[in-house]
Parts: C-alpha cells; sequence; structure tokens
C-alpha cells in the first residue's frame, strides 16, 4: 500500500499542469468577452507600458480603479491619482509579472482575463445599452 501511495506522489510531482494554446485563449475571450482582438491590443499596449514606460498604464484604466496594495484596498478615482500614487499603488515586482506575461498563461473567465496570476484584471465593458460599442480596460490591479 505504502508503494502504491509513493508511485502515486511521485506521478503527481512530475505531473505539468495543461496549458491552453494560443488560439484556445483567443477563441475563450472571444466566446466569453468578444472583441478578442481588441483584448489583445490593450494587453500588447499595457505589456509595452509595464517594460519602458509604466505610468502609460493609468491611461488603461477603468475609474474608479480598485487597487490592493501594501495590504490596503484602494479606489483610485481618476487616471491623475492613479498617476500621483503609481510607485505606493503598483509593485515592481508586478509590472515585472505583466511585463512577461505569456498569452498560454492568461486567465480567462466570465469576470475578464487576468495577468499575473490575477495581479491585473482586464475586462471588455459595453459603451452603449446594446453593447454594439466596447472598451477593454484594467478593472482592478492585486499586488
Amino acid at each position: 500500500m505504502l508503494r502504491i501511495a509513493a508511485i502515486a506522489l511521485l506521478a503527481a510531482s512530475v505531473a505539468m499542469p495543461v496549458l491552453a494554446s494560443e488560439e484556445e485563449v483567443y477563441a475563450s475571450i472571444e466566446s466569453i468577452h468578444g472583441d478578442a482582438d481588441g483584448f489583445f491590443e490593450v494587453f500588447a499596449a499595457i505589456q509595452e507600458a509595464a517594460v519602458s514606460s509604466p505610468l502609460d498604464i493609468a491611461g488603461y484604466g477603468f475609474y474608479p480603479l480598485t487597487v490592493n496594495a501594501n495590504g490596503e484596498t484602494y479606489d483610485v478615482l481618476d487616471e491623475q491619482d492613479f498617476v500621483d500614487n503609481f510607485d505606493s499603488l503598483v509593485m515592481p515586482e508586478t509590472l515585472d509579472a505583466i511585463g512577461a506575461q505569456d498569452v498560454n498563461d492568461l486567465i480567462v473567465t466570465s469576470e475578464g482575463v487576468g495577468l499575473a496570476n490575477g495581479a491585473m484584471w482586464i475586462t471588455n465593458v459595453c459603451l452603449d445599452d446594446s453593447c454594439n460599442e466596447t472598451q477593454w480596460g484594467i478593472l482592478s490591479i492585486n499586488n
């Protein structure tokens, strides 16, 4: 019995999580939220900003923006508030993780798309009653 348990434990320890392909992630985003192309445009811009010009991330936020940092929850009221307090709201580790995010590891749920293991959530919101016009943006940041 002990031998069987040891073999099962060994098998579980070497098992790799199943990763979705980029095509599967695209299809999932399109199916749940629509406008997957729009998501990937915003995703690329946020990744670029995280690496080269982090303050530009502020332009992608839906305000008030919920940010969890330093053991506190902040409601960031507007883009200028985000920029003024950026260094205390977004940790360097979060920026690094967003910049290094692989498409295959995105978290896709009905609430949005999670980057950096849920450190940032991006969602698609309707801009009109019929939801013919939508916009992707940052819903929350969780350092």
